[in-house]
């Protein structure tokens, strides 16, 4: 498994929600939930990643893009997306 992963962070049904994507691998990729609509913080990001078993690279960024709700359909509603690379924390499985 590798060292470094993607974590990810999106809004659907207005609530925002964050999950590491552990590609290669058949378990469920974990998920946390904040059940609000505003953007978490960058601190509420980071105690949910520790809560999952991660945690933020040193001089990890957030990057945003974003996606139409139907692919390919510019005219539907767009779908915001942030990403960061996440490692696993020490003495932590992923």
């Amino acid at each position: 498994m590798p060292t470094t992963f993607r974590a990810q962070m999106s809004v659907r049904g207005g609530r925002w929600r964050l999950y590491v994507v552990l590609l290669g691998t058949t378990e469920r990729w974990p998920e946390f939930s904040f059940g609000r609509r505003s953007v978490p913080t960058l601190a509420e990001r980071s105690r949910a990643l520790k809560r999952l078993g991660f945690e933020p690279v040193e001089d990890g960024e957030w990057s945003w893009s974003e996606d139409s709700e139907i692919v390919g359909d510019p005219t539907t509603a767009v779908i915001l997306i942030a990403t960061t690379q996440v490692r696993s924390r020490a003495g932590v499985d992923a």
